[in-house]
């Protein structure tokens, strides 16, 4: 059997600018167990600010989202503007503030803000094609934003603000624990809270593993 290939795309480098770093490598943990091959890629735009995880202070930097996101894969990453959905069987989304800060604007002005050009192109292009996406922690905030025309049914934790938000573009919410999966069938898109809710590496590891073997499962 044809092996799948899997992209994952990264967002950064750390939870609070970037890709959440325990949700990425248990992702790519899971994919490896599987038999997949991991895709991982990311935009090469500059983040939106960088935090120090130490202080949760803002510093005075500029760094790139494709070359934070590089040290989550070892240096095996590519440009997201390279990768079309005809290289992929499935996409998965980790979380992070990054998802919706770099990925997308909803952190800064909530479900009207933009979504990067080239997220919001291969997310339509695999929803075109067919192929699953699988969303953790916030990132389904901006998968949702994406594809807000479909109606998606998502869960996004139990944040009411963040589901409030997600609910006036269109976006059906569920409820779902952290050791659990919502699954929207007719759009193929598969989504688990993790650190929405945690609170730990344990727990938010149940729903991940579970994730990909959904998002496998429709690939």
């Amino acid at each position: 059997m044809e092996q799948k290939k899997v992209g994952v795309l990264l967002s950064g480098c750390g939870v609070f600018d970037g890709a959440e770093i325990h949700e990425a490598v248990l992702t790519l943990l899971y994919l490896d167990q599987q038999g997949a091959k991991a895709v991982c890629m990311a935009p090469d735009i500059d983040q939106a600010h960088v935090v120090n995880h130490l202080t949760n202070a803002e510093m005075a930097e500029t760094r790139n989202v494709l070359v934070e996101s590089a040290r989550i894969c070892r240096g095996e990453i590519r440009n997201l503007a390279e990768v079309t959905a005809d290289d992929i069987d499935a996409l998965i989304v980790p979380g992070g503030f990054g998802a919706a800060k770099n990925l997308s604007e909803f952190a800064s002005k909530g479900p009207a803000g933009a979504v990067n050009s080239q997220v919001q192109r291969i997310l339509e292009e695999l929803i075109e094609a067919g192929k699953p996406i699988g969303a953790l922690c916030i990132a389904p905030a901006t998968v949702g934003m994406a594809l807000k025309e479909k109606g998606p049914l998502m869960t996004v934790g139990k944040d009411e603000n963040v589901i409030g938000a997600l609910t006036t573009i269109g976006v059906k919410h569920r409820l779902c624990a952290v050791d659990d999966i919502t699954v929207d069938e007719a759009h193929k898109i598969v989504t688990t809270p993790a650190y929405m809710i945690g609170p730990g590496i344990r727990d938010v590891s149940m729903g991940i593993e579970k994730l990909v073997k959904k998002v496998l499962a429709l690939a």
